[in-house]
């Protein structure tokens, strides 16, 4: 959110053409985005409790192995960047999807169907590329406002 403030301030110094100063804009970060150190495996399973999505599904999504997603499990351990960056845009999919679908398990079955858009096939192995994650965010917003093709 910018905050600008009203006032123009004239500067002149004696020797010099007056001057104007345009107003300073400030930023303020909306979201907090976690570092990786910050990224537990628990921050994770908040995420993945909101939907039906098996380990083996969560697995293929993040392109690790089931045994990898076990052992973060086992250790809390903070995931690797990239890993982050899937989760954080699979998140707001679900977040979406959640607001349009209403129940998780209408998100899923939705996701777990083949569909046809602009001549693209969006399924849940969509979820597996970050193009796919993008096509089907996009799909499920225009669902949500009225303007599902």
């Amino acid at each position: 959110m910018a905050k600008i403030s009203k006032h123009k301030k004239y500067i002149q110094s004696e020797n010099s053409t007056p001057k104007l100063e345009e107003p300073m804009i400030t930023y303020q970060s909306v979201m907090k985005i976690p570092s990786v150190e910050e990224f537990t495996y628990k921050k994770f399973q908040k995420i993945a409790n909101k939907v039906p999505f098996t380990q083996k599904e969560w697995a293929s999504i993040l392109h690790l192995s089931e045994r990898t997603l076990q052992r973060y499990a086992k250790g809390n351990s903070s995931f690797e960047g990239i890993y982050v960056d899937r989760i954080l845009q699979i998140e707001q999919l679900i977040n979406l999807g959640l607001e349009t679908f209403k129940t998780a398990q209408d998100l899923y079955n939705w996701l777990k169907k083949d569909k046809y858009v602009f001549g693209q096939l969006l399924n849940f192995s969509s979820l597996e590329s970050t193009h796919g994650i993008i096509e089907v965010t996009n799909e499920i917003g225009r669902i949500l406002y009225g303007v599902y093709i």
